[in-house]
């Protein structure tokens, strides 16, 4: 499988860490997908999107867009790192583990699984934390008691 990867922002990432985040999905998943373009932008850039797609003007976490019917690729997934930073901290861990999750949650549509019902949520919450707990787990944090 090919993975083409752009980084349009300025945060560091670990593009080999998302290229297996990406690998394990489509296995886990099943899927038979020849390649994959994986984007980082920020939030300027995926608000644009948003108007541009969706009709909404503001920044969102992850976009993924089907590729034509001719085409040999899966699609497009983009990720805004800038929000990606935010929702990791939010969460209460690495902005890597984030950015898999994203990754995994885009490529999860793409393969055709859709987190509209309470049932399709959920599946797609346990495929991205199974897959993102082997590929990027969260480091084990420790507590000190004085």
């Amino acid at each position: 499988m090919k993975i083409e990867t752009k980084n349009l922002q300025d945060r560091a990432v670990n593009i080999e860490l998302l290229r297996r985040a990406v690998q394990a999905t489509v296995q886990t998943a099943d899927g038979d997908l020849q390649t994959l373009s994986l984007v980082l932008v920020d939030d300027a850039r995926i608000s644009e999107l948003n108007q541009q797609f969706l009709g909404r003007a503001e920044p969102t976490d992850v976009m993924a867009f089907a590729a034509e019917e001719e085409e040999e690729s899966a699609g497009e997934v983009v990720i805004s790192a800038e929000t990606a930073a935010r929702q990791a901290q939010q969460q209460g861990h690495s902005l890597s583990r984030e950015l898999c999750i994203l990754a995994i949650h885009g490529l999860l549509h793409l393969l055709g699984y859709d987190d509209a019902s309470e049932r399709g949520q959920a599946e797609m919450n346990r495929l991205q934390i199974q897959i993102a707990d082997a590929i990027c787990p969260s480091p084990v944090r420790t507590h000190s008691f004085s």
